[in-house]
């Protein structure tokens, strides 16, 4: 069986890929059961760029078929922004909530809601032969005033989705799963597996 590595150390996003994937012929494992402590310096200025330099990385590293991705919120009313840099926004040492908080308090000084956004990720599939495949999709949304919804996590609570009315983190994990911009990248990507597995 292939062994398939997620490079990644959020587990929320390991659950979220061993659900998507859970019935190719594959065995998904992560960087902690590879035991690799190992970070990428994420240097990229794109999302593209970013998940390549991961996958690349891991895959020299493990000698194993790497899935890496990168992904974050652009908010047309913050010029992207936090984008590229949604993961690590205001800095070292913040929760999650600290950082949609910032978001809000920066929209608040711009232009009234509805503020226009979308979830963007990318894929990265490279194999130990260096050779490496991309793809992406994006959720369109608008970012809401007050966080509401306990599921998912990071910028979830305050990313709206009109169409369901409802936030990322109201969403049953299944809808979301679906919708959202990494189930869309993940399920081009699960293409992209079945021929590589071929």
């Amino acid at each position: 069986m292939t062994i398939l590595l997620v490079a990644t150390h959020n587990q929320g996003k390991i659950r979220e890929y061993q659900q998507l994937l859970a019935d190719l012929h594959l065995q998904v494992t992560s960087l902690a059961q590879q035991n690799i402590s190992h970070d990428v310096d994420e240097t990229g200025t794109t999302f593209a760029e970013n998940a390549i330099l991961k996958a690349k990385e891991y895959a020299q590293l493990s000698g194993l078929l790497t899935w890496a991705d990168d992904s974050g919120l652009e908010i047309d009313a913050l010029q992207g922004r936090p984008g590229v840099y949604s993961a690590r926004y205001g800095g070292k040492g913040l929760s999650e909530k600290d950082r949609y908080e910032l978001v809000l308090r920066e929209l608040q000084e711009t232009a009234a809601p509805p503020w226009s956004a979308r979830f963007r990720c990318v894929v990265a599939l490279a194999l130990p032969n260096g050779e490496i495949h991309t793809v992406e999709d994006t959720v369109e949304g608008e970012i809401t005033d007050q966080p509401r919804g306990e599921n998912g996590f990071g910028y979830d609570p305050i990313f709206f989705v009109p169409e369901f009315n409802a936030t990322m983190a109201q969403l049953p994990k299944e809808v979301k799963n679906q919708i959202s911009h990494r189930g869309k990248a993940a399920a081009k990507a699960r293409k992209l597996l079945e021929e590589l597995l071929r």
